[in-house]
């Protein structure tokens, strides 16, 4: 698991996008999945990268909240069409990749998979295992 996780880390830190989007991305997912683990992990990443309180609140309402860029926006739509279940059509339709493609180039949509993808790995050990929230990597289970 370390293996898989060190990987995806290391794409998603390949510089193509910058980590607060991630970040942005990561925290709406948590958010969707119901991970406070992801939740409270992916709000302190963003603090200790500056951002401002507001910002951090308003992932959770990003679609009327206007502290957003469009690159952000289009990335926070991508991440809650692939993780909200759509029964009546597919979840990210051709007019939804090209918003994406029209801000970010190839190397950065394929982050910007890998990003999701991250969170999608980790997503069973967030929710059965219960990792305690705020504590660091291979200290946040209780024993």
């Amino acid at each position: 698991m370390a293996v898989v996780g060190e990987g995806l880390h290391k794409v998603i830190k390949n510089g193509s996008i910058p980590q607060v989007t991630i970040h942005l991305l990561q925290l709406r997912a948590g958010q969707l999945l119901g991970s406070t683990y992801f939740t409270i992990r992916e709000a302190g990443n963003l603090r200790k990268a500056g951002e401002s309180e507001e910002r951090i609140t308003a992932v959770a309402t990003w679609r009327d909240a206007t502290y957003f860029t469009d690159a952000e926006r289009v990335a926070l739509e991508l991440v809650e069409a692939v993780l909200t279940p759509n029964p009546s059509r597919e979840r990210v339709p051709d007019e939804l990749y090209a918003k994406v493609s029209a801000h970010y180039d190839d190397k950065a949509l394929w982050t910007l998979i890998m990003a999701i993808a991250h969170i999608g790995f980790f997503t069973p050990a967030a929710l059965i295992a219960k990792p305690i929230p705020g504590m660091p990597p291979g200290r946040n289970y209780s024993e």
